[in-house]
């Protein structure tokens, strides 16, 4: 009296299983096309600058602005600008005097018309509160030398 299981069934199973196969397909994008390498020279027509040789500071003679290479350097040029640090103001005699602090923890007296920092920095104003220097540096794109106004604020420690 048991029958579980009927003949007509298996072969449905087997069936699907046959025919499952036959919808199947893998779809595959074709490559795309490999266009060949072009070489192209750089600055063919010579109007750009190479950009992996050092620039030269260019010797303009008709740039009004040109600092003093001919002077001698004042101990305070030996620094960069940024490890220089203004740390107190002395006033005597009438002239006042910044206190800078250098790098080996030194202490330098500057006045205005001394030359600060490696960029032929002036000090042109000493206050309570900050040193103005006027630099000039030699412009990236031109070449020529430009004046900017940098300062040093008061450190206080």
């Amino acid at each position: 009296m048991l029958t579980a299981c009927g003949g007509n069934e298996g072969d449905d199973l087997d069936k699907f299983m046959r025919d499952a196969a036959n919808d199947m397909r893998i779809k595959i994008k074709p490559l795309p096309e490999v266009k060949p390498y072009l070489a192209l020279q750089y600055n063919a027509d010579g109007t750009l600058s190479d950009p992996f040789k050092a620039r030269k500071a260019s010797n303009n003679k008709s740039s009004a602005l040109q600092p003093n290479l001919n002077r001698p350097k004042e101990p305070m040029e030996a620094y960069p600008l940024e490890s220089v640090k203004y740390v107190g103001l002395i006033s005597r005699n009438k002239l006042t005097f910044a206190l800078l602090k250098t790098p080996d923890s030194g202490v330098q007296q500057v006045k205005i018309g001394n030359y600060v920092g490696q960029n032929f920095g002036k000090v042109t104003q000493i206050t309570d509160s900050e040193v103005t220097l006027k630099e000039i540096v030699q412009d990236d794109l031109s070449g020529d030398w430009v004046e900017r106004l940098t300062t040093l604020t008061l450190q206080e420690s």
